[in-house]
């Protein structure tokens, strides 16, 4: 089968920006106390609700996935980016990396105890989201949490340039209304929303609003 486009394009633009976006996001989470805030809440869900497996996907070079880690979970990362997922596991060589989709999660049905979407469904056209939010509701065990992070806006950012490379990767830029109600759809509850004002980093002012949404898969699957 031949691979959409739009995962070609996120692949070959990651792979050509691994250092310049490496360096951008080193020190990134130090500065966002919220978002600290609601990756804590995330890892006392999962393991007050007794622990298991967490994946990451779109992991990037593993930053995430480490401070889901020394948050007490049992965190692994999947990219689609092999130059994103060699950086990781040079970085952090004691957990778990590999490559692939977050459209097709190679995990059995409710493997999950929790799963983290940081900055990775960004890249999904619209038409895309019903079908990673199924692969996310098949995955998670009844009862395990999905923590999403998005830009907030109604317009895409398309860039062809990043650090002086050529690269062709687009960032949709979403309500957090919208997606709560494609996660509701796809059988999936949200818990808590958060969403705050762009804000000064490290001698930059963010473009947008940042959104953090904390959903549960239920009990009883409702769908």
């Amino acid at each position: 089968m031949t691979e959409p486009d739009f995962l070609t394009a996120t692949r070959t633009s990651y792979d050509t920006m691994v250092a310049g976006y490496l360096e951008f996001v080193r020190d990134e989470l130090a500065a966002r106390p919220l978002e600290r805030a609601m990756l804590a809440a995330f890892a006392e869900l999962v393991l007050t609700g007794g622990g298991g497996p967490v994946l990451e996907v779109g992991c990037g070079p593993g930053r995430i996935t480490r401070h889901l880690h020394d948050l007490g979970l049992d965190a692994a990362g999947l990219d689609l980016s092999p130059g994103m997922v060699a950086q990781a596991r040079r970085d952090h060589p004691d957990l778990r990396f590999t490559e692939g989709s977050m459209l097709e999660l190679d995990l059995p049905d409710g493997a999950l105890a929790g799963l983290v979407a940081w900055y990775s469904v960004i890249h999904l056209p619209d038409d895309r989201l019903p079908a990673a939010f199924a692969e996310f509701h098949r995955v998670l065990a009844p009862g395990g949490h999905l923590l999403l992070a998005f830009q907030v806006g109604d317009e895409p950012l398309h860039l062809t340039d990043a650090w002086g490379l050529p690269v062709s990767l687009t960032f949709h830029r979403r309500r957090p209304e919208r997606v709560a109600r494609l996660l509701d759809a796809a059988g999936l509850d949200v818990r808590a929303q958060l969403c705050r004002e762009p804000q000064e980093w490290d001698g930059r002012t963010e473009s947008t609003p940042q959104a953090c949404l904390l959903v549960r898969r239920p009990d009883g699957d409702r769908r």
